[in-house]
Order: structure tokens, then C-alpha cells, then sequence
């Protein structure tokens, strides 16, 4: 007898819902210890998961997958390795689980705090990245959470062999075993199943392109945690070292095209640009970056391409830069105003009040200085892995890890009082 998707959906719906109300009381010891084993596993099991990926990859080239997309399929080494550091950062965080915020006593004598809590079942929506598959179920266990993945087709093989090993490791901890579901299938139409269960999902937490994000926005009924996209700007100012703002706008752009932090807009003080310019456009060519250039640019580079508008607002995910020089911070910062997707932006300077202004003035997730916007990441900040960067303003922003995946209720505790 063949099950319909939509049975499959709600199975999947009532388990998590079920193994929700279990996770609210497991212990951390158990949550470590199913990420500690985990960790272990995916190191003991490195050969099977690269061969299962490496069907995936090929798969992909025969479909003409984009290199930068193909680049965040890959399961290679240092993926491993930064997925098991993450997984033994996250075991060794605080468990937020059940802690009280400060209380307080009103003058009837009740006693009242937050406690926080998991926000309960979280969906997952995910492409290419099989590492997500990972810091999901990681990040989403450490705050107490039940998570239902959905990852993208492209890494199907990947995933199924990460999921055997989740499973594994939550029977190990004895947790809850619908504690992590994965989607067991490629039909598109188990997104839209998924985002309008609001009867046993509580988020939705994407990650994806620009289509997926705008069909979500339209089409679900579950709250969503959202994450757009990742048009990053980096301002090197007049007061910039210039062998730093060389190097780590090349570092920003290069470190790898398909990333969310990745460079893809450069801004540069008027005063400093033929310093500057020259040197890093030698050093983009040699590296195969495609420029696109301001009119003032293209007078320092008279051989890139001229911006068009559209090329100030895009995420590129690829070898291309746009060029602007500026006639101060002040048009710098206007420009990303007008431009940027809220992700994360860098000023390279030595002036101490232009970094001031430039943090307290841009309205993004993350703003730097003097630092490439490649670190926006939650491993990175120290917080394990993350589901995602949030370009929201309620309840998460930046990297959303284990805090971001935590709510409160107040608790209350009295001695028989009554109400006046």
C-alpha cells in the first residue's frame, strides 16, 4: 500500500510533536552525550559519508549545478573536520534549558522569573549544504528542540547517511528518536506541507535561495525565522593600512564565492583608491575575480566593466566584485543603506570614530572592523554551528544557535495568594 505525502507529513508532524513533550526533560548529559558520539561517529565514518556524497556531486555535474553550489555540497575534509569541532563546541556550551532569568518579588510576596525553554518543533529548510544537516540537528538537540529536515535534493544520498548516524547517536544517549526526523523524500511539495503544519510545527527556519525564501514568505502559516540574503559590503576608509584593506578585501571576496559572508560589493575612500586599486585589481585578475566598476573606478581600472544598478544589489555567489570609490564614509554608509540585505558589513580603518559611526550607523546583523565579513558564521563566534544567519529584528538576529532556538515563560511562585 503506497502512503501519500500527506499522511507522510502528518506521521512525521505527531512524532515530532510526541517526542517534543520528552525532550522539555531530558537531561544535558544525555544531550551531550549524543553530540559527543556523534562527533566521534561522523570521524569513524568519514569514508562512507564521502563516498555517498561523492554520488551526489556527480549527480550534480550531470545536471550542470553551479561550481559555487557544488562547492557547498562537497563533503571534504576540512568539512568534516569543522562539522565534528562544531559538534564538540556545542556539547561543551551551557545548557540554557531550564535556567531562571533574575526574580523578583512583588509586594504581594509572589515570586516571578522567565525560565527558558525550547521553542518545540522546528522545520528546517535547507540546499546543498549537507554540513546543515548537522549543526541543525546539533544546535536544535542542545536547546531541547525536535527538528524536521528537509534538505535539497542535490544532496539526498549525503544526508540519508548523515541521518542514519543521528539516529544512532540519539538511540546511544536514549533520547527521543523522532527527536530528528529527515524528509525521506525529494518531492517539492513537502515544503508546502511542511510550512502550513501549524498544528505540530512551530518554526520554520530556512535556508536557501531567493526563490525558496519568497515562496516561503508567501505560502506559510508557520512563523518563520528567515534568513535573505547575503549582499555584504566592505568600506576601506582613507585612514585604512593599505596592505590590510588589500589583503582582506582579496580575502573576503576569495576565501570561497558561495558562502553568505562572501564579499560582493567594495567601497573606497576617494583619497585612498589609487593606493589601493591598482594592487588588488592585479591581484582579482591573476585570480579570475571579474570586476564591475563605477565610472571614478573604471578612470584608476580602465579595463572592468561598468555597474550596472543591478550590480550594486546582487549576491553575486561567484568570481565578481563591484567596485565603488566614495567621496567619504558618510556615502559609503548611505550607499549600503540603499543596497545592503542586512547580512553583515566591514570598515577597514585606523580612525577609532569612523569605525564608532560606522558600527553605530549601519543597520545589519553584523558589523566589523577591520575584519573580512567571511566571519559571519556561528562557528565562528564561538557558538558551535548555526541553522542559519537571521537578517530578522524579532527574536533572533546574526548567527541563530543554541540561544536563538530558545524561548522563555514566566514562572511564578507563591504561598496561597490572593488576587485583589
Amino acid at each position: 500500500m503506497t502512503i501519500s505525502l500527506d499522511d507522510t507529513m502528518q506521521h512525521l508532524g505527531q512524532n515530532a510533536k510526541q517526542a517534543a513533550r520528552q525532550m522539555r526533560t531530558v537531561s544535558s548529559v544525555q544531550k551531550n552525550k549524543a553530540l559527543r558520539w556523534l562527533a566521534d561517529a561522523i570521524v569513524e565514518h568519514t569514508a562512507f559519508l564521502q563516498t555517498e556524497n561523492a554520488k551526489d556531486i556527480a549527480l550534480a555535474q550531470q545536471h550542470g549545478l553551479a561550481s559555487a553550489l557544488i562547492d557547498r555540497l562537497t563533503l571534504s575534509d576540512k568539512t568534516i573536520q569543522t562539522m565534528v569541532a562544531g559538534l564538540h563546541q556545542i556539547a561543551q556550551l551551557d545548557d540554557p534549558i531550564g535556567s531562571l532569568g533574575p526574580t523578583r518579588c512583588l509586594p504581594n510576596g509572589i515570586r516571578i522569573a522567565k525560565m527558558t525553554v525550547p521553542l518545540g518543533v522546528i522545520g528546517i529548510i535547507y540546499e546543498s549544504r549537507p554540513n546543515v544537516t548537522i549543526d541543525a540537528a546539533a544546535l536544535c538537540l542542545k536547546a531541547g528542540n525536535v527538528a524536521i529536515l528537509r534538505g535539497g535534493s542535490e544532496a539526498f544520498y549525503t544526508n540519508q547517511a548523515l541521518a542514519q548516524l543521528i539516529q544512532k547517536a540519539l538511540t546511544y544517549a536514549e533520547l527521543p528518536l523522532h527527536a530528528v526526523q529527515l524528509i525521506p523524500t525529494t518531492d517539492r511539495e513537502a515544503v508546502s506541507h511542511l510550512i502550513q503544519m501549524t498544528d505540530t510545527v512551530d518554526v520554520i527556519i530556512p535556508r536557501g535561495g531567493k526563490s525558496l525564501l519568497e515562496r516561503l514568505k508567501k505560502e506559510a502559516k508557520v512563523p518563520l525565522i528567515m534568513h535573505l540574503e547575503g549582499n555584504c559590503h566592505m568600506y576601506i576608509d582613507k585612514s585604512a593600512n593599505p596592505n590590510m584593506a588589500i589583503d582582506l578585501a582579496f580575502h573576503a571576496k576569495t576565501y570561497r564565492y558561495g558562502i553568505c559572508g562572501a564579499l560582493e560589493t567594495l567601497l573606497i575612500h576617494q583619497d585612498i583608491a589609487e593606493t589601493v586599486l591598482p594592487i588588488l585589481a592585479e591581484r582579482f585578475t591573476q585570480k579570475g575575480v571579474e570586476m564591475r566598476t563605477c565610472l571614478r573606478t573604471q578612470d584608476i581600472l580602465p579595463h572592468t566593466t561598468l555597474a550596472t544598478p543591478e550590480d550594486w544589489a546582487t549576491e553575486y555567489l561567484a568570481p565578481i566584485i563591484a567596485i565603488r570609490i566614495v567621496d567619504n564614509i558618510h556615502q559609503a554608509i548611505e550607499h549600503i543603506e540603499q543596497y545592503s540585505s542586512g547580512h553583515t558589513e566591514s570598515i577597514i580603518t585606523e580612525d577609532r570614530q569612523a569605525a564608532y559611526l560606522f558600527q553605530q550607523s549601519i543597520d545589519s546583523a553584523g558589523v566589523y572592523v577591520n575584519l573580512p565579513t567571511i566571519f559571519a558564521d556561528g562557528f565562528e563566534y564561538g557558538l558551535g554551528a548555526e541553522i542559519g544567519i537571521s537578517t530578522n529584528r524579532l527574536h533572533a538576529r546574526g548567527p541563530v544557535a543554541v540561544e536563538g532556538l530558545t524561548t522563555y515563560k514566566w514562572v511564578l511562585s507563591g504561598e496561597g495568594q490572593h488576587r485583589e
